[in-house]
């Protein structure tokens, strides 16, 4: 008969050193199973009568911990209660860790929750998901944080002692002063006064970098361990680069009374970077997750009084509401996002998309978007804002305005109720005045009589609807050609062709076959004809070649009329002002009446109708008629549809920079105005950042796939079949140093890009000392830093990154002094990074003027700069917990680098992701974690290619850097998962207590947080 242990069989571990029963044995505390060794235990845990005692005798209820903000199931509470993070949480928000009462959670029934995966699991499956790959991580993750606490532990009478009782943290040290090295010391003393202790080994062991910025020596020659006497073990720390490190210091003993083993592990820390930059950058609050509120509907609203600039439009054509149906809206409102992708695919979309379904299959997408617009302006609500009061207005000051978080317009409304309010009663304010940081109501007379400057109000943000009525209002037209919404090689207009003899307005098109091919083609093409794409990669002129295009149609054609159009206003101005020779009586600029005269260059004033209170409209009609080109936004287009432009007018329309806007956007203008004989002019990049789209739903169903995308997708527009047909790639790049644009070259366009720019730009930084290679303008800055979010914003900043940036900034603007070949003015440097909370810290720690840009891709996107540095941003070091959907959600989109999505690449995500390098001149810098970006095909590329090349500053590579055929994220995972089962298993070897402590908790920040809102006029 087996003798067991009975305090193995009652807890499942003995701590008693002296116990003689056999310890190899592995009960089963729940079952009362005894199995003769790991794997036998292993087998039984997996087994049918294991897993039907576990949820037959454990207690599966949800429990939700208000501090953590995570649900736990009944059975784990106390642990949970009793863990290192619920201590934390407790202590930031004041309260004691026991007094934490547990609150109900629902749950579907027949459903239990896993806190390990925070997923609700039906029973039915309830073994298997504990057998799933992804769970069984998660206990091994877990697994090695219990052996680390374990290890942490002061056992034998041994203690290991510094100023914090868990390790070694240097605290913040300042670059220089870590180059040059720093130390500290350990004391390990016995309090047992008879023990016979040997320290055997000393190591330092880390599982995220080949080697450690950390020693570990023993002073003196002294192993043993003597009561009275301590031990001291020096730690020194000697790297230069800014980032934090942490490892371990590992001290094994052996207890010669009992010829046993054990181990007590030390942490230790270092910051090194700037002291000032983490006190005023750290948080302001602990982050806490905001609680979306439930809107109640508000019912009773006193209208408020529209600006002027509302009413001085000539509209003959009445634009309909386009409602959200209430089928859609229920639709939206539940299930996860496949489901409601899969019901609208089921139950709404037609079966098929063709020109007799185009319409209803893109009001359907529009309303989706529409949908999630509204929901995540939502986030923008005011519960406690006052008001000022000057005149007529009331100002608001709206916290993000200035970086169109969230949009507001003039004409745009915004609802106000005196916050308590028991009557339901809210105010509709007009948006008259939009400045800076605030913006200037109007609303009912009687809010006069209430108003109180002391009174705290609550703020909704309204969707401004118009830019979707008139979307709606174009896919409603019955105009629907097949050569323009599905053109096949049959529309395509083989010749024969007419010679031409051009004067053009810009020589330099002369000496760039592309760009003359383009214009030969444009000007060339029949009445009636497929849609012509001018594919222009970045830097290769598409505006100088549509515009060049635009002066010789009209040169060649008396009766042309042109319609330009661009999806931004600062694009449409960059056309209007190409074509300022033409003259005040054939060039228009149409602008939205509500558009302030402050935000409109000079030069174009005169080409504007501007009524006599100061208001942009419209000429006469017969006036309007007269002009030779039309220059508007997208969405602005539709004025012409609007006020009675007849269909057929304008003989020709461009639609520039046209990836960047939503294909119903492209069809005010086409489906409004266009008819049978007019032709259809796109130029842009299909591989640059598409549309910004706010729903996940719409994303999955297409609305991110431009127009201009879907073209190039069609066999009509093959690069090589079509070549002057009906599409012409320009490959002349005038932008970017050659090293720059190499690799984007490489990858996404087929190393067809020709580098043209000028020297004397493009190399301003060769041979200069901030360079790691004198030859290559590329740096890569690896900083192994700390990603942070603070109070109840979900975006992410990193301040490790945010002052090497500034380290960048300063010797910039130093070298400016010193250095004239490199001069550089602050307008000469652009700052990107993904999160919105990074570009304000930023800004805060470089006094930024405003001429030096900081902003997100989408910011940056159609602009340049001499020198662009990039901060990544996230850096998480839990390898088993990186989720490539969330950890590298704002790397892993290629477009945000400026390529095409590779059909083998397992990242084609949506959030904000692979930065773009192509803005820049001169000079490159990225300063991110590598271990982190490695981990995404594409990225982990670009650093092979910055590596190889010698343009890499800070710790080395952890991966070859020569094979590019793996996979990475994987390998990652598993020299994680390695390094922790042997630390695991040198811990459980020293009978050390691994208990598994179910306490990970996976947070999904709000997708949408860091989206900017786009200004539709």
């Amino acid at each position: 008969m087996v003798m067991i242990c009975p305090q193995l069989r009652s807890t499942g571990v003995c701590l008693d050193q002296s116990c003689t029963y056999n310890h190899n044995l592995k009960i089963c505390t729940l079952c009362g199973v005894v199995c003769i060794n790991a794997d036998a235990f292993e087998a039984h845990i997996q087994g049918k009568k294991h897993q039907k005692a576990l949820l037959g005798r454990l207690d599966h209820t949800p429990l939700h911990c208000s501090v953590c903000h995570r649900d736990i199931l009944a059975y784990q509470w106390q642990a949970h209660v009793a863990g290192k993070s619920h201590l934390l949480a407790s202590r930031n928000e004041g309260i004691p860790a026991a007094d934490v009462e547990p609150e109900d959670v629902s749950i579907s029934p027949g459903h239990t929750l896993c806190t390990l995966c925070q997923r609700s699991v039906p029973i039915l499956y309830w073994a298997a998901h504990l057998a799933s790959r992804s769970h069984r991580r998660k206990e091994i993750f877990t697994s090695y944080k219990r052996a680390f606490e374990e290890a942490e532990k002061d056992k034998h009478g041994v203690t290991v002692s510094h100023g914090d009782a868990t390790g070694l943290d240097f605290g913040i040290v300042e670059a220089p002063d870590a180059g040059r090295g720093i130390r500290g010391y350990l004391l390990i003393r016995t309090t047992v006064p008879s023990s016979r202790i040997d320290l055997i080994e000393i190591k330092i062991s880390s599982v995220y970098s080949a080697t450690s910025p950390f020693s570990a020596t023993v002073e003196g020659a002294a192993r043993t361990l003597t009561y009275g006497r301590d031990i001291r073990v020096t730690v020194g720390f000697q790297r230069g680069y800014v980032g934090r490190y942490d490892d371990r210091v590992e001290l094994v003993f052996e207890d010669a009374s009992l010829g046993q083993r054990f181990a007590i592990v030390r942490s230790v820390h270092c910051i090194v970077g700037s002291k000032t930059d983490h006190d005023l950058l750290k948080p302001k609050a602990a982050y806490v997750p905001r609680k979306r509120e439930v809107r109640e509907e508000a019912r009773s609203i006193i209208p408020g009084v529209p600006p002027p600039a509302l009413r001085v439009m000539p509209y003959v054509v009445n634009l309909a509401h386009a409602n959200i149906p209430l089928h859609i809206i229920s639709a939206l409102s539940k299930g996860s996002t496949l489901q409601m992708v899969d019901y609208l695919r089921r139950s709404i979309l037609p079966p098929v998309f063709d020109s007799s379904t185009y319409g209803l299959h893109f009001k359907t997408l529009l309303w989706a978007e529409e949908f999630r617009m509204g929901h995540d302006l939502e986030m923008y609500d005011i519960h406690d804002a006052k008001l000022t009061n000057h005149a007529q207005y009331y100002y608001l000051m709206v916290p993000g305005l200035a970086e169109n978080r969230p949009s507001v317009l003039v004409g745009d409304t915004i609802l106000v109720q005196r916050s308590g309010s028991q009557n339901g009663e809210w105010f509709e304010g007009h948006v008259h005045v939009v400045r800076k940081e605030e913006v200037g109501l109007c609303f009912h007379a009687s809010f006069r009589t209430a108003f109180n400057p002391d009174r705290v109000y609550s703020v909704r943000f309204k969707l401004n609807r118009f830019p979707l009525r008139r979307q709606h209002q174009a896919l409603d037209t019955v105009f629907h050609p097949d050569r323009i919404l599905f053109p096949l090689l049959d529309h395509v207009d083989e010749g024969p062709f007419v010679a031409l003899k051009y004067v053009l307005r810009n020589r330099l098109v002369a000496t760039n076959p592309a760009q003359l091919q383009a214009v030969t083609s444009i000007v060339r093409q029949k009445p009636g004809a497929a849609p012509f794409v001018v594919f222009g990669p970045p830097g290769t002129g598409k505006t100088i070649t549509i515009v060049e295009a635009i002066f010789q149609i009209l040169q060649h054609n008396p009766n042309a009329r042109i319609l330009a159009c661009a999806p931004s206003n600062s694009a449409a101005d960059l056309i209007a002002l190409r074509l300022l020779t033409l003259g005040n009586n054939k060039l228009f600029r149409f602008y939205a009446p509500a558009r302030s005269k402050s935000h409109v260059p000079d030069k174009l004033l005169a080409h504007c109708c501007i009524t006599p209170n100061g208001h942009f409209s419209v000429p006469p009609m017969h006036i309007l008629k007269q002009y030779k080109v039309v220059v508007s936004t997208c969405v602005s287009a539709s004025f012409a549809y609007g006020i009675g432009v007849p269909r057929g007018h304008f003989t020709h329309i461009f639609l520039d920079e046209a990836g960047q806007a939503t294909e119903p956007e492209m069809m005010i203008a086409i489906k409004t105005i266009a008819d049978n004989s007019t032709n259809i002019v796109l130029s842009g990049d299909p591989k640059q950042l598409g549309p910004i789209i706010r729903s996940p739903v719409t994303r999955k169903l297409g609305l991110e796939t431009s127009y201009l995308e879907r073209l190039m997708g069609r066999e009509a527009y093959d690069e090589v079949e079509g070549y002057g047909k009906t599409v012409v790639k320009l490959v002349q790049n005038y932008r970017s140093h050659p090293d720059i644009l190499s690799f984007p070259n490489a990858r996404f366009y087929k190393g067809e890009l020709q580098p043209r720019g000028d020297p004397s730009t493009i190399n301003a930084y060769i041979n200069s000392p901030l360079l790691v290679n004198p030859e290559f303008p590329i740096i890569f800055h690896a900083v192994t830093g700390k990603d942070d979010r603070e109070a109840s914003s979900p975006s992410f900043f990193n301040i490790d990154e945010a002052t090497q940036v500034r380290y960048y900034v300063e010797e910039l603007r130093a070298n400016r002094r010193v250095r004239i070949k490199a001069s550089v003015a602050d307008a000469d440097i652009g700052v990107i990074a993904p999160y919105h909370a990074q570009c304000l810290k930023i800004r805060r720690i470089l006094n930024v003027t405003d001429d030096l840009k900081v902003g997100s891709v989408e910011e940056f996107q159609g602009q340049e700069r001499k020198v662009i540095i990039v901060s990544t941003v996230r850096s998480n070091k839990d390898f088993v917990e990186y989720d490539l959907k969330h950890t590298l959600g704002f790397v892993a989109n290629p477009r945000r680098f400026n390529g095409e999505i590779p059909v083998n690449c397992a990242f084609q995500l949506t959030d904000l992701n692979l930065v773009t390098v192509t803005r820049a001149k001169a000079l490159l810098i990225v300063v991110g974690n590598p271990l982190v970006l490695a981990l995404d095909p594409l990225w982990r590329s670009f650093l092979n290619y910055i590596y190889d090349n010698g343009g890499w500053k800070g710790e080395a590579p952890t991966w070859d850097t020569e094979e590019e055929d793996f996979d990475h994220a994987q390998n990652v995972r598993e020299m994680g998962l390695n390094g922790m089962n042997e630390f695991t298993r040198r811990m459980e070897s020293m009978t050390l207590d691994h208990t598994t402590n179910l306490e990970e908790n996976d947070e999904d920040p709000d997708a949408n947080v860091d989206r900017p809102w786009r200004e539709l006029e």
